[in-house]
C-alpha cells in the first residue's frame, strides 16, 4: 500500500514539474536548449532596429511577442507575425510557490514584428500548438527587411513557446503576487 501511494505522489510531482518547460518560477530561466542563446543575445532597442537594422544586422537579438497570425512560406518556414511585449523579470504568482508563477508581459504592445522560422512538430498541431494569442520568445538576426506593418523582420535560430494560459500579462497584477 505504501508502494502504491509513493508511486502515485511520485507521479504527480513529476507530471507538475515536467522540466519547467513554461517557466513556472519567480524569474526567468531558460531550458537547456536556450542557455547558448540565452547568454548571447543582446537586449536591442525596438526603435533602433527599426531605424537602422544595418546596424544590428550581425547581432543576436532575443525578443517576446504575441502571436497575431501564422502562415507558411514558399520555402516552408513559418512566418509569425508578432506583437512585441516587454519581459517583467519578476513573474507574478499566484501564491507563495514557484510552481504558481507564470512568465509575465506587459499588457501593451511595443510594436509589430515578425520571426521567420522553422516550425517544431509539437508546435503545429494539437491543443499546445502555436497560434495565435501563444506568447514566443524569439532569438535571431534581423534580416534588414520590414513586414507589412512597418515591423522589422527577424531571421530566428530559436525559439521558445508558450501556448495560451501558460504565460501572464502585467494585466494581472492586482489579482497575483510580486
Amino acid at each position: 500500500m505504501r508502494l502504491r501511494v509513493g508511486i502515485i505522489l511520485f507521479a504527480i510531482f513529476a507530471s507538475c514539474g515536467s522540466g519547467n518547460q513554461y517557466g513556472y518560477a519567480r524569474e526567468y530561466e531558460p531550458l537547456s536548449e536556450e542557455e547558448d542563446f540565452f547568454e548571447k543575445a543582446e537586449t536591442v532597442n525596438y526603435e533602433d532596429l527599426r531605424r537602422d537594422p544595418e546596424a544590428f544586422k550581425g547581432k543576436l537579438v532575443s525578443w517576446f511577442g504575441l502571436v497575431t497570425n501564422v502562415e507558411k512560406d514558399r520555402t516552408g518556414k513559418a512566418r509569425v507575425s508578432l506583437d512585441l511585449r516587454f519581459h517583467q523579470d519578476r513573474h507574478l504568482c499566484f501564491d507563495q510557490f514557484d510552481s504558481s508563477c507564470r512568465v509575465t508581459i506587459s499588457e501593451r504592445s511595443g510594436g509589430p514584428f515578425t520571426a521567420i522560422l522553422d516550425l517544431r512538430a509539437e508546435d503545429a498541431g494539437g491543443e499546445g500548438r502555436l497560434y495565435e494569442g501563444s506568447l514566443l520568445r524569439v532569438y535571431g538576426r534581423a534580416n534588414g527587411d520590414f513586414d507589412e506593418q512597418g515591423g522589422p523582420i527577424l531571421v530566428t535560430r530559436y525559439y521558445r513557446h508558450w501556448p495560451r494560459n501558460t504565460f501572464v500579462t502585467t494585466a494581472l497584477q492586482t489579482k497575483m503576487r510580486r
